[in-house]
C-alpha cells in the first residue's frame, strides 16, 4: 500500500499504462516460419495438403485422411526452418570468435 502511494506521489505510471507502451514480442521462430512456408518446395506440399483437405471436406463418407499431406508440409518446412536456424547459429559462432 504505502508503495502505491510512492508511485502516485511521484507520478510514476501504472501497470496498465506500461503495459500499453511495450512493443508486442514477435517469437523469432515463428517470423522464420512464415518465411520458409514462401519457398517453393513449402508451397508446393501446402497445395497438395489443401487439394487434399478439400477433397475430404467434400466427401460425406470417406475413409481418408490428410495425415501424410500434412506431415509432408510439417517436414518440408521444418526442414528449412533448421538449416535456416543452423546457419544463424554458426554465423553467430564465427562472429563471437
Amino acid at each position: 500500500m504505502v508503495f502505491e502511494e510512492k508511485r502516485a506521489m511521484h507520478g510514476e505510471p501504472d501497470d496498465e499504462e506500461e503495459d500499453e507502451e511495450e512493443e508486442e514480442m514477435v517469437d523469432p521462430l515463428e517470423t522464420v516460419r512464415q518465411k520458409c512456408e514462401e519457398i517453393e518446395h513449402c508451397v508446393h506440399t501446402r497445395e497438395l495438403l489443401e487439394q487434399c483437405e478439400t477433397r475430404v471436406g467434400s466427401r460425406s463418407s470417406t475413409t481418408e485422411d490428410c495425415t501424410e499431406e500434412l506431415f509432408d508440409f510439417l517436414h518440408a518446412r521444418d526442414h528449412c526452418v533448421s538449416t535456416s536456424s543452423l546457419h544463424c547459429w554458426y554465423t553467430n559462432l564465427l562472429y563471437i570468435k
